[in-house]
Order: structure tokens, then sequence, then C-alpha cells
């Protein structure tokens, strides 16, 4: 009995000692935990990132579409030979530029000389014989009226002079068909403009006849002016009617619009053209209406099936807000900018954009000029952030005729 208490004795006192070195530690916890809370903050925190801020330019602008179009001569010619022959000359030099009714090339005519020799011979046949049939009639008209004569045979000696009438006037055809086909032996341009190179050599055979059978000789193509053709798509020439309806511009909808051209090479659109065409339907396959300006070729600078880029007035004139491409983010398929409020808190805006007008984006939908945008170190803020901003106007000297906006304070 004395070991049994003796056991539960020492186990007693070992829950007891259990309980005051956990009742220890937890305490010293409790002052441990006092003392991390009471430490100061550190001094040291971030200072607000610096951004540079501008108010979006405006200024009154009018939006421009543009097309790629193709040059094509006013008038085309593809000389054919009218009669057959061996050719014996060319007269012009390869790609210069000719006049209407320059020689170009000269059958050999002899064949055509002497058919025309022949031609004119029977002519003179014809003649004489009419001449002695009017002397047979003349002789036997007093005979007729004595009697002596038949008007059987008076009648068939009418009829011999009427029949070498008939044949002087076919005879007098044969000869202007042999003068025109002799004048055919020698070509002209029927144009001005600059020629092609000669495709046949002197001494072959030049065949004429139609379009399938007759030999090319070279091709003419006029130079000033010149057309250039470019496609409308359909949605852009109803936008360009319904303009024209409200008495708005001169787009690609009316015949005598302005239209502005640009070679590959040229910066901005230096020469004007005028719309003179529209076709009559739209093409079904592309959706699209053919147009056609006209433009001055005094220098000969525009060549057929030269490409050149095409732009015509695209909207009335409008109060726009503009801004740099730099200013604008991407998120996917939606555009924003970082405005910075008074306080200088950066907020989202979502933006609709417009086209390019001298270097700056228009900026539809979604900001005013009057708000602070971020224009440099956009990488640095973040929607609800604070920045520190510091303020610059926008350069405009890429912007002609805009008024740079006042420099804030």
């Amino acid at each position: 009995m004395k070991s049994e208490d003796m056991r539960a004795r020492w186990f007693a006192g070992s829950r007891t000692g259990l309980l005051v070195i956990g009742l220890a530690l937890a305490g010293g916890g409790c002052d441990q935990g006092s003392q991390t809370q009471a430490l100061p903050q550190p001094k040291g925190a971030p200072a607000a990132p610096v951004v540079i801020v501008s108010q979006p330019v405006q200024q009154q602008i009018v939006e421009w579409d543009e097309y790629t179009g193709r040059f094509d001569s006013v008038e085309t010619v593809e000389v054919r030979a009218r009669v057959s022959g061996y050719l014996n000359q060319v007269l012009f030099k390869d790609g210069q530029l000719v006049n209407q009714g320059d020689a170009l090339f000269v059958i050999d005519p002899r064949p055509f000389e002497r058919a025309l020799e022949q031609a004119r011979a029977e002519l003179l046949q014809a003649e004489t014989k009419v001449e002695n049939t009017n002397l047979d009639v003349e002789r036997g008209k007093p005979l007729l009226e004595r009697r002596v004569m038949s008007e059987k045979a008076f009648d068939d000696r009418a009829n011999l002079m009427r029949e070498a009438k008939a044949a002087v006037k076919v005879a007098e055809a044969k000869v202007k068909t042999s003068e025109l086909e002799l004048s055919f032996t020698r070509m002209t341009s029927p144009l001005t403009g600059r020629i092609s190179r000669s495709m046949v050599s002197v001494g072959n055979w030049v065949s004429a006849g139609g379009a399938a059978n007759s030999t090319i000789l070279t091709s003419i193509v006029s130079q000033d002016p010149i057309h250039i053709y470019f496609d409308v798509s359909e949605n852009n020439y109803i936008k360009y009617k319904r303009l024209a309806e409200r008495g708005i511009g001169a787009g690609a909808a009316d015949i005598g619009a302005v239209v502005e051209v640009a070679l590959p090479d040229e910066r901005g659109f230096p020469h004007n053209a005028r719309l003179d065409f529209l076709d009559n339907r739209l093409d079904q396959g592309t959706g699209t209406l053919r147009a056609r300006a006209v433009i001055a070729n005094k220098a000969g600078l525009f060549s057929p099936n030269m490409f050149a880029r095409v732009r015509v007035t695209g909207s009335a004139p409008y109060a726009a807000v503009l801004l740099p491409d730099d200013a604008i983010g991407t998120d996917q398929t939606n555009k924003f900018v970082y405005v910075v409020g008074e306080d200088g808190t950066v907020a989202r805006r979502s933006v609709v954009l417009g086209p390019l007008h001298a270097s700056l984006r228009v900026v539809r939908e979604g900001l005013s000029s009057a708000e602070w945008v971020i224009t440099r170190g956009l990488q640095r803020a973040r929607p609800g952030i604070k920045v520190t901003p510091k303020r610059e106007a926008l350069a405009v000297s890429s912007v002609p005729g805009a008024a740079p906006p006042g420099k804030a304070p």
C-alpha cells in the first residue's frame, strides 16, 4: 500500500510541474508578442513613381480613306497591219514618244502600186466603152425616127451604154480600193503617246485580218492625262453617299471630287486628281465598286500599270482629340489610356481609336481634351496607385495648324 501511495504522489507532482512549465512558456510568448507590436515602422518606404502626363491635342480635322490604285492609259492602241505584205521599214526607235500622224512602218508597196495601175487601166477601158456606146446611141436616134432601125435594136444600144456606165463605176471603186490599200502600206500613229518596241523585224511577212489573225506590230499608250483606278468598299461607298446627301464634303461618291495621289516613295499626297467615273454596279465577288480618277502627267512621271496610294475625303470636319500612339496601351482587343487625377491617383480609361493624323492618333471615344494622360512612364503606372505627375505639353510641330495646349503650372 505504501508503494502505491508513493507512485500516485509522483504522478500528481509531475502533472503539476508540466503545468507550471507550460504557463511559464505561454507567459514568455505573450511578452514577446507585446514587444514585437511595439516596434516602430521602417522609415524607408518607396516614393510614388514619376510619370510624364500631357493633355490631348484638340484640332479640327477631316478624316481620309486610303486605297491602293493602279494607273492606266486613257487611250491604248495595238498597231496591226491592214494589208498583208513584207515589212520594208521601221521608222521609230523603241520606246520613244510619238505624235499623232507620225510614220511608224512601211510594208513593201510595189504589189499595191501595180494593183492600182491595173485598176486605173480598167477604169480607162470602161470609160472608152461608155464613149463608144454613147456614140452608137446618138447614131441610132435618127435611124429610129426614120424607121430604118427597129426599136429593139435601139434599146439594145441604150442598154449597152448603161452597162458601160455601170462598169465605169465599178472600175472607179476598184481604183479607190487600190489607192486605199496602197495608203495602208505606210502606217502612222493614230494617237500621241509612248510607243512600245517593234514586234516584227524588217523582212518578215505581216498578216492583215481580224484581231485573231493579224500581226501585232507594236502598241501605243497615251501619256497625258492618265487614269488611276481604285476599288471602294461597299461600306465606304455608303458612307460617302450619306455625306453627299447631307451636303458634307466631296468623297468618292461625287463625280469631280478631288482625289489625292502619292507614289510609294513619296511622303504625303502631293498630286491631285479628279474623280471622273464610278462603275454602275458593285463587284459581287469582292463587294467593291470600281472608281476612276484622271490626273495630269505632263512630266511623264506616271506609267500605265504603276501602283500608287490614293486617298479621298472620309468624313466631315470635326474637333478631334489626338494622342501619340506611345500613350495608348492594349489589352488583347481593348485599347486604353492611363489618366492621372488631381490627387495623383491613376485611373484607366477604355478608348475607341480612329486613324492617324499627322503622327498622332485620333481618339473617338472615352477621353476628353481636359484630362491629363500618362504619355511616358506607362510601365510604372497601375490603376489605383498614386504617382508623381510631371506635366508637359505635347509636341505638335507635326500637326499642321494645331495650336499647342497651354502649359500647366
